[in-house]
């Protein structure tokens, strides 16, 4: 999915904080969030313009916005609003009441902690393959030193005969015999022939490329010196380069159908289940539902933090910064179509390194380009950074809090072996054909079957077994007050059903995975694919059985205490007094309360 970067993103504000694993040892547990309301202000801060959902807005959702953007629009917002909020309120919600991390908190329904598992496995293998992103900018950055870019025209020894360059008029195709149809702009050969090399399929993965290597290297490097320092970088991005380029894109001859194709919705699309599929697994996953993040994020607030103040507002951003997002993009494409004589849903089937190809263009339209690319690039790499310190976090954060008396004295030497161990698995990605292997785990492990089916059990875990008036009476212990009841209805019912709904359409109308829709995967491409989704699902039956076979009891004594929460309310961790009555609660009316009810 896009990478979406990041609504569930654990940030640390500005000003001295403790260390993870300082925080994690204190009798006496504080947030990481120094001041009132600074967790808000900081992620408003990298939200906007383009900093806010999970791996998502500097690199925005364009392989599933592509084929429909219009109708996507529709069920985007809509599962925003059944889904998105509701679940990341809830999950930093018990994030901050337990002071916990993405395994941790199944605490609460111990026999269900291999969902904890699974995010975890979601999460590292989206971290593998998101920073490439990052290394691919880097190496943009690099070549935006030189004037002219080196993208803008053709000439260069990674251009073919087909070329046409940015600022050449389509007249000048007829002196090679070529119709608009045949050409192919210099940014897209400088793309794919010189900063991917990319072969024929995933058949051909070919040999390493040094130069992406090495910017890998760098960006796992970065992250790393932020997670040790333990601050982020967004202060270094100036809030103005978007909206700059918002406004030069606008202006572009034929932005206006780019921005039609991207806002107008096509109805008809809408009976497409894909469409739908595609707007659910994306906002999950730009919202960082079901990897574990959230929790992370809440986990690192005082007890007291008004987080459902901060989630609205951290939520309404990424929702903005995404629409935005896609309206610079589209402007672009818009303008790129009518340079090139082209439909702009052709233009538009490019693959998920479409922001490959706008940004670059986008630039070069600027006066004095070769700076705005650099400031441009720098501050994507910013965003990503940010967006990867805080995915990697999460990770880190879960298996230490889990293992704490293994990993917790060693928590910065762990963060290191993690980075590592990711950085060598990433290397497979910047290869000549590894953007194959880019769209394959993009498809896979973080998202479609493998995410619904986390948040599917995720739901049932917390809102059906644990139940939803506990989590009411563990937010109103914790900001004084209970959310509307729309959280509770989504919770129990529209979110689930939602999720349900689309794991069911998934499955009965299977897609074919492709790439740039030209080259269709392998079966055994597929089969790696689904080996990878299977990678995260199989902890959550794996672990329940693991649980059951570990208890003592009969088979319904084992499943009452697989089902009944194991945890100290973190006021009572802390010695302060509680009016914490959650765990009093009658479990939810739920089949599983009915069984053991009846049967005990």
């Amino acid at each position: 999915m896009g990478m979406g970067a990041n609504c569930a993103q654990l940030h640390i504000a500005d000003g001295e904080a403790l260390d993870g694993a300082e925080l994690r040892q204190s009798p006496v547990p504080q947030g990481l969030w120094p001041e009132s309301g600074s967790e808000a202000r900081d992620e408003e801060r990298r939200s906007g313009p383009w900093g806010g959902p999970l791996h998502g807005a500097p690199f925005p959702p364009l392989h599933t916005l592509s084929a429909a953007p219009g109708a996507f629009l529709v069920p985007f917002f809509i599962s925003i609003v059944l889904c998105g909020v509701p679940l990341f309120v809830m999950e930093v919600s018990i994030g901050q009441y337990l002071n916990t991390g993405g395994i941790g908190i199944w605490n609460l329904v111990p026999m269900f902690k291999g969902v904890g598992f699974a995010s975890m496995t979601m999460i590292g293998l989206s971290n593998i393959y998101y920073i490439v992103l990052i290394a691919y900018t880097l190496y943009y950055l690099v070549a935006s030193f030189h004037s002219p870019l080196p993208w803008e025209q053709c000439g260069n020894e990674w251009n073919t005969e087909r070329c046409l360059g940015i600022r050449e008029n389509l007249s000048s195709l007829a002196d090679r015999n070529l119709t608009a149809a045949q050409a192919v702009s210099s940014v897209k050969e400088y793309w794919e022939n010189n900063v991917l090399g990319i072969t024929n399929g995933l058949e051909e993965v070919g040999s390493l490329r040094p130069e992406l290597a090495l910017y890998l290297l760098l960006a796992w490097f970065l992250v790393y010196i932020v997670i040790w320092r333990d601050h982020l970088v967004h202060g270094a991005v100036p809030v103005s380069h978007p909206f700059i380029l918002f406004i030069r894109g606008v202006t572009l001859e034929g932005a206006s159908e780019g921005l039609l194709y991207y806002l107008r919705p096509d109805w008809s699309k809408l009976r497409d289940p894909r469409v739908w599929i595609a707007a659910g697994t994306q906002v999950l996953f730009s919202y960082g539902i079901g990897i574990g993040a959230n929790v992370a994020l809440g986990s690192y607030n005082k007890y007291n933090h008004n987080f459902y103040r901060d989630s609205m507002i951290v939520c309404t951003i990424c929702s903005g910064t995404s629409l935005f997002a896609g309206l610079v993009i589209f402007s672009v494409l818009g303008h790129m179509a009518h340079l090139q004589g082209k439909d702009v849903s052709d233009v538009a089937r490019s693959g998920p390194g479409l922001a490959f190809l706008a940004y670059p263009e986008m630039v070069v339209q600027l006066p004095f380009a070769p700076v705005w690319a650099v400031l441009f690039f720098l501050m994507l790499i910013v965003l990503g950074i940010d967006s990867q310190f805080c995915t990697v976090e999460a990770l880190v954060t879960g298996l230490v809090d889990e293992f704490a008396s293994t990993l917790r004295p060693y928590r910065r030497l762990f963060t290191l072996g993690v980075v590592v161990f990711q950085f060598l698995l990433g290397l497979p990605l910047v290869t000549q054909g590894g953007m194959y292997i880019f769209q394959l785990m993009d498809f896979f492990s973080a998202s479609g079957v493998s995410l619904l089916t986390v948040v599917f059990f995720e739901i049932v875990g917390f809102a059906w077994i644990y139940g939803a008036k506990r989590i009411y009476a563990n937010i109103k212990d914790m900001i004084g007050f209970t959310p509307n009841k729309y959280f509770f209805f989504c919770w129990l019912f529209a979110a689930p059903c939602v999720i349900v709904g689309m794991l069911v359409f998934y499955i009965a109308v299977p897609e074919p995975v492709t790439y740039s829709d030209h080259y269709v995967y392998p079966w055994w491409g597929e089969m790696i694919g689904w080996g990878m989704a299977l990678a995260s699902i199989t902890w959550i039956p794996t672990y329940a059985i693991y649980y059951l076979w570990n208890s003592s009891g009969t088979l319904l004594e084992r499943i009452k205490k697989g089902v009944t929460p194991q945890v100290v309310p973190r006021k009572a961790q802390e010695g302060s007094p509680t009016s914490d009555e959650s765990l009093a609660l009658e479990p939810p009316t739920t089949i599983v309360r009915v069984l053991l009810q009846e049967k005990s």
